[in-house]
């Protein structure tokens, strides 16, 4: 039997709720609700959803500590639903992991496009677990190890770095290829994370915090450099 897709919405407002339920079930999604943090860990306790629709303004801890959250412990598509002018939430959704995001107010078609997006990126991602050999590639970047099979970063003592999806995605992308300048646009393109812009400032923040965590001195990096009025570099 097919798996039907299981989106758990989380929203304070509740005619938001009940409209976005009704559209996922007439396209065939099964759908779970909760209006706030709590609600959302009862829900997660009993089934663990494929997506998660995540309000960026709920009460008591907001959607960005609950994205972190969903992905330290879960691997759930993320979509962050934001307010139209909140640029920064949407970079630093982003930033700790979110798939993808969408603005208030929204068409419910975009967002159902959206949904079926990010969960055919899902889909698409390769079974690491059950693909990986016994001997993982493990390969120098910086002061750490990336395991390309496990899709892990590890540090110089075997203790595990963590990275959110897009982080790996980009540290991939600089090692496949390494020696060579690539531009914002193309490190889009590489990654498959069209939606951002290319002069989309997230790519810069994430570059920041990557550096943290491979460069013996971020200040100084020798593994990820930039290359001036093109964009970044890997050199191993």
């Amino acid at each position: 039997m097919a798996h039907t897709p299981c989106v758990l919405v989380v929203d304070d407002d509740a005619p938001t709720r009940e409209m976005l339920l009704e559209a996922l079930a007439t396209h065939g999604f099964r759908a779970l609700q909760a209006g706030d943090g709590a609600g959302m860990r009862r829900e997660l306790e009993r089934e663990a959803p494929d997506l998660v629709l995540l309000d960026i303004r709920l009460p008591g801890e907001d959607g960005l500590t609950l994205a972190r959250f969903l992905r330290e412990r879960y691997d759930v598509g993320i979509i962050m639903v934001t307010g139209s002018g909140d640029v920064i939430d949407r970079i630093v959704g982003l930033e700790i992991g979110a798939d993808d995001y969408v603005a208030k107010p929204f068409d419910p078609r975009e967002l159902l496009a959206r949904v079926k997006s990010v969960l055919r990126r899902i889909q698409a991602r390769p079974d690491a677990a059950a693909s990986a050999p016994p001997n993982p590639r493990r390969v120098p970047f910086g002061r750490c190890l990336l395991d390309l099979d496990s899709h892990q970063l590890f540090d110089a003592d075997g203790s595990e770095v963590m990275v959110t999806h897009m982080e790996f995605d980009l540290l991939r992308v600089l090692h496949e290829h390494a020696g060579k300048a690539l531009s914002r646009d193309q490190i889009l393109t590489l990654t498959k994370n069209r939606e951002w812009e290319p002069f989309d400032r997230s790519i810069d923040i994430r570059i920041a915090r990557l550096r943290r965590k491979v460069e013996a001195d971020p200040d100084n990096p020798r593994a990820i450099r930039t290359v001036r009025g093109v964009g970044y570099m890997f050199v191993p």
